[in-house]
């Protein structure tokens, strides 16, 4: 991060470094006499959260405006969907059968990224949530084209770390889930789910209930894999039980392959957010 500093004022960082060489008595080894924003201990209690969240939502935003990142394509789906060459390892016969996704969201992710690249990767930058399976086929595509994407991280309880082919200096890693989510949408031009689990539904939900409330301009909402998703989710059924109305099952389009989807988001007419929700 660059820091192009107007203040006459000394920086944090020289008085970090002074901090750290005074002399070795019992007042200098005191936790309290740390400087507050370089006591990991004390940023960690409970009463700085308001404070920890703000940093995870400056830092990427910070790193991202640095770039000039203005616009990105989301990318969920999946981790547990393998690349084909590896599908006989799958832990069920739709996993396997579903690794033709895997191809598509790597083929759709060089696709989009060669267009990124006429803005300097400013433009239409593809993120995934930095992981394996589909994640691991979005970033892998954007390197296949030469082009830079962005993974968004989460920690969890089990081991785990970005997968190969995020951009180094576009790896990002998040505590909460809240601000992660925020940093998918912030910039997106276009959402694109691949068939997942939990946190794929999840992603789903919470960024269509944005589109259908208003809240976020429609933007193309692409679902790749028409028959996992009528299979899993019985739309038509909220449609008719009258829970959703009919004009929101024109808020997403199916596709099933990458051509489609470009397609798709290349002839994309802008619309407003909505200022009233059908069926109320």
């Amino acid at each position: 991060m660059k820091e192009d500093r107007l203040s006459p004022f000394r920086d944090a960082h020289t008085d970090r470094s002074t901090a750290s060489h005074v002399p070795d008595t019992p007042q200098t080894r005191s936790p309290a006499y740390k400087l507050a924003f370089a006591d990991e201990d004390f940023l960690c209690r409970d009463e700085l959260r308001p404070v920890r969240l703000q940093l995870e939502l400056l830092k990427p935003e910070m790193i991202m405006a640095e770039r000039e990142i203005t616009s990105t394509i989301v990318m969920f789906g999946g981790a547990r969907i393998p690349e084909p060459s590896q599908k006989h390892k799958a832990r069920t016969q739709t996993l396997a059968d579903l690794s033709q996704y895997y191809d598509e969201a790597r083929e759709f992710a060089r696709l989009m990224t060669e267009k990124s690249k006429h803005s300097g990767c400013r433009e239409n930058v593809v993120v995934t949530g930095g992981g394996p399976g589909v994640m691991e086929a979005g970033n892998r595509g954007a390197q296949d084209a030469g082009g830079c994407s962005i993974g968004l991280n989460i920690v969890l309880p089990h081991e785990q770390a970005p997968n190969a082919y995020v951009s180094p200096e576009l790896s990002f890693n998040f505590h909460y889930f809240a601000i992660r989510k925020m940093h998918f949408l912030m910039r997106a031009r276009a959402i694109t789910i691949f068939p997942g689990g939990y946190g794929t539904m999840d992603e789903l939900f919470e960024s269509l209930t944005l589109i259908q409330t208003g809240r976020m301009d429609r933007v193309p909402f692409l679902l790749f894999g028409r028959e996992f998703w009528e299979r899993v989710i019985n739309w038509e059924a909220l449609a008719d039980a009258g829970t959703i109305s009919e004009e929101d099952l024109d808020l997403f389009r199916y596709v099933d392959t990458a051509q489609e989807a470009m397609e798709l988001i290349d002839n994309w007419t802008p619309a407003p957010p909505r200022d009233v929700i059908p069926g109320r």
